[in-house]
Parts: structure tokens; C-alpha cells; sequence
């Protein structure tokens, strides 16, 4: 399936908290949007591997999105070498998206920047042709580069270079993020607090929203950064 969009970021749960009321914006345009996984994450305080898979399933359905994959790589410890570059190419030649939506620059978790860099890379190396790779049957995938690759921002504030209204999404979005039930704050749980699982985290990732929306005049916005100019093709594309 070629897909318009594909969400790639370190955990389950970090495409639902950093750019869902994007994603579902453009599905609302009719785009195909997808998101890929890198880990399991296996090594949070709260919840297993399996759980926090089910979750994402559940939050797919929620999003209503086209595909969504996990990539099995090893929470934590994964690094931004070729090994892994070659795993990723993979996906994005499998789903050849236009754009990519990825993880923050650098950020609290050090899985997040050092994600973002290994699918910034990736991302180039797979439209190199002389870079083979083989599909689930075996056969020689075609080269491709996303055209577009922007990083949405997550805990640490970043100055963001544009901002998407999700206002419209952003119930639908909220529904998403608590689809991991066993991550965010649930007065029933027994498991250890983590910093994510207090009641004032889902109230920080509001406040950031208002922030964001705010700036553009908005309820609710979803900031980004990006490494290349962005391009307009008359002011009346500004808002």
C-alpha cells in the first residue's frame, strides 16, 4: 500500500501524543496516513510489550488510519547505524509515503532525538539506488525518498516552524492517546507512578496544544520543525 503519510517514531504512543490531530486532519482530506513503531516499548515502568501493542492497535482504530506496523527494534538501546538504517529502509520503500512525521530533534528521552536522526537518515539512504533491499517475498525493493520529512515536538519545547490546527480533531486525538491505558494516569492501577502516568501529564500535553493553537490564533495546534526551507506558493498560503 502506497500511503500520502507515515508516522515513524520511537513508542507506541508517541504519534498519538506529538502529531495524531495532524494525522487527522489529512485523513479527514482523504490521505492515506500510516505509522510505524520502531520498539516495542519494553523497557516503560508501566504495562509489557504485548500490552502496549494491543494499545496501539486500539489506538489505530480509534485514529483510523491504514497501516500500522511495528518494527521490533530493541528499546533503549537502539542506535543510528546501518544495520538499522537497512531495517527502516524497508518500511519507507514498502509504503513509499510523500511525507514523513517524525520524531523531535532531540528531546527529554534520549530515544526520541536519536530516533529522529535514524529515520531523518534512513529516509535519504532509501532512495539511494545502489542501497538493496527485499521485500517480505523476496523481491528487490525500488528506491524511494519521502519528499518531505517534518519533526513534531514532544516534551521539550521547541521553537516550532510551523503549526497545524487540530482544534476540529483534538477530542478524537485525546481518545487516541488514552487508547494506552496502561501508560497514562488511571486511579485503579497498581503499577509504579511513571512520568507520564500522573494526573498533570495529560494536563501538560493540553496546555502545550492551547500553546501551540494560541500562536496561530487556535484552539489547539501541533508544532514541527524542519531542516529545509519551507515553500509557499503565494502569501494567501500563510495564515
Amino acid at each position: 500500500m502506497k500511503l500520502d503519510i507515515l508516522a515513524i517514531a520511537a513508542h507506541p504512543d508517541d504519534v498519538e501524543l506529538g502529531c495524531a490531530g495532524t494525522i487527522l486532519a489529512h485523513l479527514a482530506k482523504g490521505d492515506k496516513v500510516g505509522i510505524l513503531d520502531l520498539t516495542r516499548g519494553e523497557l516503560g515502568t508501566r504495562g509489557t510489550p504485548e500490552i502496549r501493542l494491543a494499545e496501539a492497535t486500539d489506538a489505530a482504530r480509534v485514529l483510523g488510519i491504514h497501516a500500522r506496523e511495528n518494527a521490533g527494534i530493541r528499546d533503549g538501546f537502539f542506535r543510528n547505524d546501518e544495520a538499522h538504517q537497512l531495517q527502516l529502509i524497508t518500511y519507507i520503500r514498502k509504503y513509499q509515503p510523500e511525507i514523513v512525521l517524525l520524531n523531535a530533534t532531540e528531546d527529554r528521552h534520549p530515544d526520541h532525538g536519536r530516533g529522529g536522526a535514524l529515520i531523518n537518515d534512513a529516509c535519504f539512504l532509501s532512495g539511494l539506488r545502489q542501497i538493496q533491499t527485499l521485500d517480505a517475498h523476496g523481491e528487490l525493493q525500488e528506491p524511494w525518498r519521502p519528499k518531505f520529512l517534518y519533526h513534531f515536538i514532544q516534551d521539550r519545547y521547541l521553537k516550532p516552524d510551523f503549526i497545524v490546527d487540530v482544534t476540529p480533531h483534538w477530542n478524537q486525538k485525546v481518545a487516541a492517546i488514552r487508547a494506552f491505558r496502561s501508560q497514562f494516569f488511571d486511579p485503579n492501577s497498581q503499577e509504579p507512578t511513571s512520568y507520564i502516568s500522573t494526573p498533570d501529564f495529560l494536563d501538560f500535553v493540553r496546555a502545550r496544544a492551547e500553546e501551540m493553537g494560541h500562536a496561530i490564533g487556535v484552539k489547539y495546534g501541533e508544532g514541527f520543525t524542519t531542516s529545509r526551507a519551507l515553500g509557499v506558493g503565494s502569501l494567501w498560503d500563510l495564515k
